[in-house]
């Protein structure tokens, strides 16, 4: 087995990762002062901090997918760290931009909302493929 680090793969969820956290102190600090202007509701506040959430699970995720996929080589392992990829711009990107939409000024966001979803099934098969991953890891041993 090679012993090369996966660079591209760790600076992806590095920069997700503090890409999260900034997300995080964004709408804790920013967006929540922001309730009392009405360019920003409640429950808009909660959807960005779902999206920060979900994102920082699935950046953890991705963390343990490389060290899997590291010592275990699998093509689901691969698959689910894109998975989760695409999960986290499609999924949290999305709900950043929703419910930061009256705030920026630009409404015509909105049709962003069906985008989320398509996130949310990236994670489930992202799962999905991490369950495949073991079972076909399981086979070999």
């Amino acid at each position: 087995m090679e012993n090369t680090l996966p660079k591209n793969k760790l600076i992806t969820v590095g920069l997700l990762g503090a890409i999260a956290v900034s997300s995080g102190a964004l709408g804790a600090h920013f967006l929540k002062s922001k309730l009392e202007t009405g360019l920003i509701t409640a429950d808009q506040l909660n959807g960005f901090d779902t999206g920060v959430k979900y994102q920082m699970y699935h950046v953890i995720g991705m963390l343990l997918l490389v060290i899997l996929n590291k010592q275990f080589p699998n093509k689901f392992f691969a698959w689910a760290y894109a998975l989760f990829f695409w999960g986290i711009i499609l999924f949290s990107g999305s709900l950043y931009f929703l419910c930061t939409r009256h705030l920026l000024g630009a409404d015509w966001l909105k049709f962003l909302g069906p985008i989320t979803p398509l996130g949310g099934i990236c994670f489930v098969l992202g799962w999905l493929c991490l369950c495949m991953a073991v079972l076909k890891t399981d086979k070999k041993g």
